[in-house]
């Protein structure tokens, strides 16, 4: 038997059967973050192609609702609520994205599909500005389902699985 959810005894994929779990109020939130130059942080809201953290927040959003059309076994789910918040640094873009459900499986998809579409919003929107931009640090920050039952926390071992953040040259 595999340890795999998605993967079956023989080895191929599937998606998998949620239909016997109970319905529950669940909550993730993911982040990622954008590196880039000082002063194409402070230009973010005056770019050639327009207000990048608006339309990275709006983006984000957008990308949490279309989560199950970009990753194959992932479910559809009845999102509640999505919350985007880009924040300026000095030299970057942090993003914390949650999602919200009311279904018999977890949101961290979306939550993390969401931090990651805004990250490249961001890119997209500056690269004409500063080449050397990084998308980093997409990782689950927290999930929560109703009640209690259910990790409040990134999987046990994400942060050592994860790897160091690239060094800009």
């Amino acid at each position: 038997m595999s340890e795999l959810s998605h993967v079956d005894e023989t080895g191929e994929v599937r998606m998998v059967d949620v239909g016997g779990k109970p319905v529950a109020r669940r909550r993730a939130v993911a982040g990622a973050r954008v590196r880039m130059l000082p002063q194409t942080a402070r230009r973010l809201r005056e770019l050639p192609k327009g207000d990048a953290l608006a339309t990275a927040q709006l983006a984000g959003i957008m990308a949490a609702k279309r989560t199950a059309e970009l990753i194959p076994l992932c479910h559809p789910l009845p999102l509640t609520h999505v919350e985007v918040s880009v924040q300026v640094e000095d030299e970057g873009v942090e993003i914390v994205a949650s999602a919200q459900t009311t279904a018999q499986t977890g949101v961290e998809m979306e939550a993390l599909v969401a931090a990651s579409v805004a990250a490249l919003t961001v890119y997209d929107m500056a690269k004409a500005v500063d080449g050397g931009m990084v998308v980093e640090d997409v990782k689950l920050l927290e999930k929560t389902k109703e009640g209690g039952v259910g990790s409040t926390e990134p999987p046990q071992g994400a942060e050592a699985a994860a790897l160091p953040p690239m060094e800009r040259e």
